[in-house]
């Protein structure tokens, strides 16, 4: 049923190893207004998650249908009669006098927020506001998230200007979001993007592209599915329609897909560990959901390199400023054994792990920072467990937890560095800290 943000929350939710944590994280970032909860749904006797968002206490959807009432001009308006229900909700039983007509045979919710054609919306909006771009990443910049979740959604809402600015011929900064629309758009991008960051796969690899089928009516006539913007997201993505008609892939699941895909193709050989569902709002003829596996693939596991060196006439001190040097440069690993050398000369046979890409880099560092005269290569290959990352909350702060799973068996360690800072500011010993982390193993 094609992509939309509530649904790909809904479904990566299912996958983590603590939904309550994810949730409580949502809710605690400030975005105005903002609650987002997560209730069980069933859809075609499946039973999964549906994202329910609120503003002020409103449903998501009821919100941005009354702001739409003041402010209606999006780049395109659905004429539906599909079962999609994404993040707002158009279920009008009474005319509009608007630029364009809204001719639905069922109430659907979408997760996206159009951007607007600014000069129409403007004289309808005088109650309501509108973001730019800038002040959306402002927002996000403000937000208590880690910076890689930052950095993703400003590039997810980055990927949806440009999309917008090529289907409407205008430069990115004259684009803006209507301030209802942004918040829940706002709350589900950031939901995937902090969600992908604690699941932290080594690879996504997503299933052709329903977009549905029909057409949409804008202010300029009717437009084929799928809509303009949603059309260069997916530009050289595999996409197919089908017998559903209406817009399946809305530009915010398109965005986020196309960010966060490496692939786009079947299913690889995996063994399955989670499967998530993240459902719509309403049940009909098809699953109303996204589907999302958590797995291992037959070649999990990657290939490193291993450079190594003996050394016997270099002081502790200048050996510590090499090891911090490559592991500064991106080295997996740095490590030194003691060895017995020719003529009983003690000495330190120094490994350093590394990308196949990384080697001329690695090779010059050691050249550079070592005495060596010579450096061995030998080519590794590894089986690795998946890791991720989740913050557990004490009495004394937040703490960020590693995460590894896999081959039967589950670990979890804190950020040394998160521990000791709080122990450092509230004055109590690390084992204090840590005991209240209970599930680490």
């Amino acid at each position: 049923m094609g992509a939309a943000g509530d649904m790909l929350t809904a479904a990566l939710l299912e996958l983590h190893p603590q939904p309550e944590n994810f949730l409580r994280t949502m809710n605690a970032l400030g975005l105005p207004g903002v609650h987002v909860e997560a209730e069980s749904a069933t859809r075609c006797g499946i039973r999964g998650t549906h994202m329910r968002v609120t503003i002020d206490g409103t449903e998501e959807g009821c919100a941005a249908e009354h702001a739409q009432e003041h402010a209606h001009s999006h780049d395109h308006v659905h004429t539906h009669d599909h079962p999609h229900d994404h993040d707002h909700a158009h279920d009008h039983e009474h005319p509009h006098d608007h630029d364009h007509a809204h001719d639905h045979e069922h109430p659907h919710d979408h997760d996206h927020a159009h951007p607007h054609e600014t000069e129409h919306a403007q004289e309808h909006a005088a109650p309501h506001t509108h973001s730019a771009l800038h002040d959306i990443e402002a927002r996000i910049d403000a937000l208590p998230l880690p910076a890689p979740v930052r950095d993703h959604a400003r590039a997810v809402y980055a990927l949806l200007a440009q999309a917008e600015s090529r289907a409407h011929g205008r430069p990115v900064e004259q684009i803006h979001f209507h301030e209802v629309g942004t918040l829940d758009a706002l709350a589900d991008i950031v939901g995937v993007c902090l969600l992908l960051h604690e699941l932290a796969p080594d690879k996504i690899v997503v299933s052709p592209v329903h977009v549905g089928s029909g057409q949409v009516r804008c202010a300029h006539g009717m437009l084929p599915v799928p809509a303009p913007a949603t059309a260069y997201l997916l530009q050289g993505v595999p996409i197919y329609g089908g017998a559903v008609r209406g817009e399946l892939c809305t530009p915010t699941g398109a965005a986020l897909l196309r960010y966060f895909a490496d692939d786009f193709g079947a299913m690889p050989v995996m063994a399955i560990q989670k499967i998530g569902y993240g459902m719509g709002n309403k049940e009909f003829d098809h699953a109303n959901c996204v589907r999302a596996m958590l797995g291992e693939s037959e070649d999990a596991g990657d290939t490193v390199l291993e450079l190594r060196c003996n050394l016997d006439d270099m002081t502790p001190e200048a050996l510590a400023f090499a090891t911090e040097r490559l592991l500064e440069s991106g080295a997996r690993d740095v490590f030194t054994t003691p060895v017995h050398m020719k003529k009983g000369r003690t000495g330190m046979l120094l490994t350093c792990v590394c990308d196949e890409t990384q080697r001329e880099a690695m090779l010059h560092l050691l050249f550079a920072h070592t005495t060596t005269l010579g450096v061995r290569e030998n080519v590794c290959r590894r089986a690795v467990l998946t890791r991720g990352e989740r913050t557990a909350h004490t009495p004394y702060g937040e703490v960020r937890v590693k995460t590894a799973s896999g081959w039967g068996v589950s670990r979890e360690k804190p950020e040394y560095e998160d521990v000791a800072q709080l122990a450092r500011t509230q004055g109590v010993p690390l084992t204090e800290i840590v005991k209240h982390l209970g599930c680490i193993r």
